[in-house]
């Protein structure tokens, strides 16, 4: 079983931003429905602002529920804050799987990435593009269903990519296989992949799920994290992982 280490690290409010809204609170929920656009710095320089508009009338067409991925999560706010300073983003191509609003991949591009695909189920794709589209990044930035472990997507056999990445995506443990699956698909032997959850009892399992097939999971040291973001509630831990697919799983076809 995976040891995580992160239930020791809070997350520190950054202190050059305002604070946005968590998902949960009604000044967020009021912004949702009101279809007002966030922007969000994802680094110290001034000009690092993501564009984000969170929408409230994306719902799942089998249980008639809001589909939450199109919200922006602490835990994108923690990956993208992460990255910014952790990851060179020039020319290279980038993957963001599970988008939900985008925030991550959206970074990447605002940080030099050449190509970045953006993918999630149906539903949450006119979001994505809307997303793109306000930020001015039609140019490198491509929206794609994708559902974990299906061969059916756009993200065709030769598309590998130097950086994925991944928030709150270590949910439901049954869902780990077809991630596995579509993660062996789009990585290459130098391709780095990156993940961040807010910790929750399942993710071990979630993470154990994984190992299971073949990966390697790495927690990185978040000692100085800092997200701009109000966390609710001060007992919240978030970790910051690197999901290394081993060269005899990738190769398989």
């Amino acid at each position: 079983m995976v040891t995580i280490q992160a239930s020791k690290k809070k997350v520190e409010e950054s202190q050059y931003c305002e604070k946005p809204a968590t998902p949960n609170s009604c000044l967020c929920k009021e912004r949702r429905r009101m279809g007002i656009i966030r922007e969000i710095p994802v680094a110290e320089a001034a000009a690092h602002k993501v564009l984000v508009e969170e929408l409230d009338d994306a719902i799942d067409s089998i249980t008639g529920r809001p589909l939450t991925g199109s919200w922006v999560w602490d835990s994108a706010l923690v990956l993208s804050r992460w990255v910014s300073t952790h990851l060179n983003f020039q020319g290279k191509s980038v993957l963001e799987l599970g988008a939900g609003a985008g925030l991550p991949g959206l970074t990447a591009a605002l940080l030099g990435a050449t190509r970045v695909v953006l993918t999630d189920v149906q539903q949450l794709l006119p979001g994505l593009l809307k997303n793109v589209e306000v930020n001015g990044f039609t140019d490198k930035v491509e929206v794609k269903q994708l559902v974990w472990g299906s061969d059916d997507s756009g993200i065709t056999e030769s598309s590998t990519f130097d950086i994925v990445l991944m928030s709150d995506v270590f949910f439901d443990s049954e869902d780990m296989i077809g991630l596995g699956k579509t993660l062996k698909r789009v990585c290459g032997e130098a391709t780095q992949v990156w993940a961040a959850r807010e910790m929750r009892p399942w993710t071990g399992e979630c993470l154990d799920q994984l190992m299971a097939q073949g990966f390697q999971v790495v927690e990185q040291e978040t000692s100085q994290l800092s997200v701009h973001a109000a966390v609710q509630d001060s007992n919240t831990f978030f970790a910051i992982f690197q999901i290394k697919p081993t060269l005899a799983e990738n190769s398989q076809p």
